[in-house]
This record gives structure tokens, C-alpha cells and sequence, in this order.
């Protein structure tokens, strides 16, 4: 069957003033319409985590994005224990006052670093939030102090009612929740046990209406090799009328990988390809503990982010693999692609381009020194449709148009001197109007990158600095700027720019 055509889709890709979860929109884009503030101040800050996982001198815990609606809600999912034990809040975004909580009983499945808890803004403005068991709690009118909450369970509310103990043991949402086009929810569960249902891990859609499809993941595979879908990754909703669902599948952590392209009206297999390693040309690694998740570019094309087929193999940088939208042809791929999901930038937003492409790949783009790199971290804007010699793998890759180095010396690695803090984000927040990149960093500073001059043009020092997981960042209706460091949110910026 033919791709739905794309060229007037433009006009229907969500760049609005809601901020909707992982990515900002169901295609995960990551772009704003809103002009943001300026670094001027930190307005207010709250805490995301009340008792953090600390390893060392590092935050090791990936955070649920929060949301935004169109009337300044801010909507934070909130870790209150050392492992599990969660909470939803919604906040006033001019400053940070309490609206609403909601307390959730949802658990974590099993994890190296501390995995996400990753609630959304649906479409037909709705909240949904993981709870235990698989289930999925929703609260409507999310800028008010009250709203209705109905909990929904995928596999039946009876069921889980007849079972509670074992359902609510065995069965864990292990993905972000990520909302459709008709406010429908799709997730990824993990099934740790045997149930009354026989349930294996699988992916689940909850419509509006409360009702619900389910499929395992080696029915969806076609492949009873395929166990899990993989961890932290937030499925993706195609560009256009939203008929596809992309979410990735594994034998297992640290196994094989596909990319599936789903019906989101049965959950049944519309695309699919292996996962490779373009240099080995051997099956990629799937790391549950990395956030990547799929992302489109307005022609179709879909990315997604990989570890080498050896951890050593590019410096466990990963690789950023590119597809066409049926997942039939893989193009060039990009020179990092770990616990990172690239956004979408308009070409016209970086005036010194003057390549064919439609738009540019904002992207980490790490060197690890721990990695045999040197350590000179960067975050960079590639073309997806150019190819280069990438100097450190030695192979083609994505040409880069544009970089930024690190500003702060990593003196962790005091026998490489070009080693700088690396950018801790996952997902990066583009203003279109600004014509600019929220990032934040591992030095605990908060900057803009200015695509007109070039520049790392304005910055805010958030925290005293340090190792973190890769946390995102995101943007306001009211031109805040929103970005999570060292377990707190912080909402940054009072004035026009």
C-alpha cells in the first residue's frame, strides 16, 4: 500500500502552542511556534524528584517530559520514592503555583538507570498517567483545580479487578504514553509473570472512548524471537491522518532490534525492518536504559537512534539510523544515535544552509573520551539527505552543516584536554519564531543556540552541574522556557527577547 501523501502535511503536523509530552507532538518534532523569553531570570522551580537515585557524583534517572496546555498548565509527573512511588502535579506557568495532584500507584519495571514515568497531554485535552497493573488514569480538564478521573485497564477492568495483586505485579507500562490524533493513547508493557490471561509484553491503544486493543510483541514482529518492546521508547504517531503507529521491539535488553510501522486501528504490522549497525553491517544493540524513540521529518522519513552492534564499535556513540516512512529503504545514517531522539529544524531557520534538504537534524553529537573519543562534546545540526566522511567512524554519515562545542572543560578526563561537559538532553526545543535551540548541559547551564548568528547567544546558569541521564527540555505558551537538571524543573525567562 502506497504512503499517504505527503505534501500538504505541513499544515497538518501539530506546531502549536501545547506542548503535549515526549517531543512536544505525537510525531515528536520538538517545535514551538511561541518566541521564547529571554535567559533574564529563573521564574520558578520545582522539584521532579523528592528523593533522587544518586550513583556516585551522577544522576543516573531518566524524567517523564511534562506538558503544556494552550492555557499555561504546566503538567509534571513527579518521583516521591527512592524507586517507585509517583505523582502528577499541574502547575500555573506564570509561577509555578499548585493546581491539582493526582497520586499514581504505578511501579517501574526492572532498569539499570531509573527509567521514565512519562504521562501525556492528549489531543482531545485529557491527561493520561501510568498506573499499576498496565492501567492507564485519565483527568479531564487539566486547567482546573477539579476534573473527572477514570482509570481504563487494557485488558479489562474486570479482569484486573478479579486478579489485582498478580496484574498489578506483572504487568508494567514501560514506555511513555504517547497521545493520538483523536486523543487516543498508545504504550509499550512489559509482562514479568504469568497472569489469569495469559498476557505477554505487548503494546496497548486506549481510545476516548474507554475502549481498548492490545497485541503481543511477537505478534506484532512476526517473529516469536521478539519478547519486549523496548524501554523508554515513546511510540510515534505518522505525519498526515495518523493511520501509523512507530514504536521499536527487541529479543530482549541488549538484543536485536525492529522498527515497526503499526496500524493504529488494530495495532497489526503495516511496516517493519531490522535494526543494523552501518558499519558492521551486523544487527544493531537495543539498550533499554537509552530514551531514544522514533521521530518524522515532514516527508515522511523516519529516524531513530541505535547503539553499535559492539559497544566499542564508534565509541558508544551509537548511530542515528534514517528510513524512508514504509521503512523499505534505509539511508544514510547519522554519526550518534545513543539515548537520543534527533528534532526537526526548518531549513529557512538556519539562513547560512544552502544544501536541497527540506529541513536539518538538531542532534547530540557526543565523542566520549571514555569512549576513546576526545572528549569534545558537541551538539550539531546535521542534513539528512547529504553524506560525508564522519572522522571518527570512518564512514559516511549525515553531513554536518553546523556545530557547538561544549563551553566547560570536563576535568574528569584531566589527559584530554579538548574534553568539555556534554549536552544532557534528549530532545531538543526549537523556536521557530527565534530561529533558535533551547539546550542544557551537563555544566548545569541552560543555553540558546542562535541559528541566525551562529552563536551560543544567551545562557543561564541552572545548577552547580552534573552527570545526569539525558532529560529534556521544552517550551511555554507564554515563551517560558522549561528545562530539568540535576531532579528539578526549572521555568526560565520573564521578558520579550
Amino acid at each position: 500500500m502506497p504512503l499517504i501523501p505527503l505534501l500538504v502535511t505541513l499544515a497538518l503536523q501539530p506546531i502549536s502552542q501545547t506542548w503535549y509530552g515526549y517531543g512536544g507532538n505525537p510525531h515528536h518534532t520538538a517545535q514551538s511556534n511561541v518566541a521564547t523569553r529571554a535567559f533574564d531570570k529563573i521564574v520558578w522551580k520545582t522539584k521532579v524528584d523528592q528523593n533522587p537515585r544518586y550513583s556516585g557524583d551522577d544522576l543516573l534517572a531518566h524524567y517523564g517530559e511534562p506538558s503544556v496546555t494552550a492555557n499555561n498548565t504546566v503538567i509534571i509527573p513527579v518521583k516521591r520514592g527512592f524507586d517507585d512511588n509517583f505523582k502528577v502535579e499541574g502547575r500555573l506557568g506564570l509561577n509555578g503555583r499548585l493546581i491539582w495532584t493526582i497520586i499514581s500507584g504505578y511501579t517501574l519495571p526492572p532498569y539499570g538507570w531509573v527509567p521514565s514515568f512519562g504521562p501525556t497531554l492528549t489531543t482531545d485535552n485529557r491527561v493520561a498517567i501510568p498506573e499499576s497493573g498496565g492501567r492507564v488514569t485519565f483527568r479531564s480538564k487539566p486547567d482546573e483545580a477539579t476534573g473527572t478521573i477514570k482509570t481504563v485497564c487494557f485488558y479489562g477492568d474486570a479482569e484486573f479487578a478479579r486478579s489485582k495483586a498478580k496484574y498489578e505485579a506483572n504487568v508494567k507500562i514501560c514506555t511513555p504514553i504517547t497521545t493520538g490524533l483523536d486523543g487516543s493513547v498508545y504504550f509499550g508493557y512489559q509482562v514479568l509473570g504469568d497472569t489469569p490471561l495469559k498476557l505477554e509484553s505487548g503494546m496497548a491503544k486506549i481510545r476516548p472512548d474507554g475502549t481498548a486493543i492490545y497485541r503481543s510483541v511477537a505478534s506484532m514482529a512476526g517473529d516469536a524471537s521478539y519478547r519486549i518492546v523496548k524501554q523508554n521508547c515513546a511510540p510515534m504517531i505518522s505525519i498526515g491522518s495518523g493511520i501509523v503507529v512507530y514504536v521499536t521491539v527487541a529479543t530482549g535488553n541488549y538484543g536485536r532490534g525492529k522498527l515497526l510501522g503499526l496500524r493504529t486501528s488494530d495495532l497489526s504490522r503495516r511496516y517493519s525492518t531490522d535494526l543494523f549497525d552501518p558499519k558492521s553491517n551486523q544487527p544493531a544493540t537495543i539498550d533499554s536504559d537509552g530514551t531514544s524513540s522514533p521521530v518524522q521529518g515532514p516527508d515522511g522519513d523516519v529516524y531513530y537512534g541505535v547503539l553499535a552492534n559492539s559497544d566499542g564499535n564508534n565509541g558508544y556513540r551509537g548511530w542515528l539510523l534514517h528510513f524512508s516512512g514504509d521503512l523499505t529503504k534505509q539511508k544514510t545514517s547519522g554519526a550518534f544515535g545513543w539515548d537520543n531522539t534527533p528534532t526537526i529544524v526548518p531549513r529557512n531557520l538556519f539562513p547560512r544552509y544552502k544544501g536541497n534538504s527540506r529541513y536539518l537534524l538538531f542532534t547530540k553529537y557526543n565523542n566520549y573520551a571514555g569512549g576513546g573519543g576526545d572528549g569534545a562534546n558537541r551538539i550539531a545540526l546535521l542534513d539528512p539527505n547529504e553524506a560525508a566522511l564522519e572522522s571518527r567512524s570512518q564512514i559516511m554519515t549525515m553531513k554536518e552543516i553546523a556545530t557547538q562545542l561544549g563551553p566547560t572543560r570536563d576535568m574528569d578526563f584531566p589527559n584530554h584536554p579538548n574534553a568539555v561537559r556534554e549536552w544532557c538532553i534528549n530532545s531538543g526545543a526549537i523556536d521557530i519564531p527565534g530561529k533558535s535551540i533551547i539546550a542544557n548541559c551537563e555544566d548545569g547551564i541552560l543555553y540558546r543556540w542562535d541559528l541566525v548568528t551562529n552563536t551560543l547567544s544567551e545562557k543561564i546558569r541552572l545548577t552547580d552541574g552534573i552527570g545526569q541521564a539525558y532529560a529534556p527540555t521544552f517550551i511555554g505558551p507564554d515563551g517560558k522556557i522549561y528545562a530539568i537538571n540535576n531532579a528539578t524543573l526549572y521555568a526560565v525567562g520573564s521578558k520579550p527577547r
